[in-house]
């Protein structure tokens, strides 16, 4: 059986860890918004945008889906 005062003495270590990681995390992966909320409304009034969205349209519309 484990004495409490060992039991603390884990517990101390272990967060001291845990306190490291996430220093060492912070330090390499810095807080930023995800890639995806880095873009958003890049393209806003974007006449190119709007035309490759437009051309995108017609060519799918252009594809004939066999019917069963």
């Amino acid at each position: 059986m484990i004495a409490v005062t060992e039991l603390e003495e884990r517990l101390r270590r272990l967060e001291t860890e845990v306190e490291a990681l996430k220093k060492e995390r912070a330090r390499v992966v810095p807080d930023t918004k995800p890639w995806w909320e880095q873009i958003s409304g890049v393209f806003k009034d974007s006449p190119e945008f709007e035309e490759a969205v437009r051309l995108g349209r017609e060519w799918r519309e252009s594809q004939h889906m066999p019917t069963g």
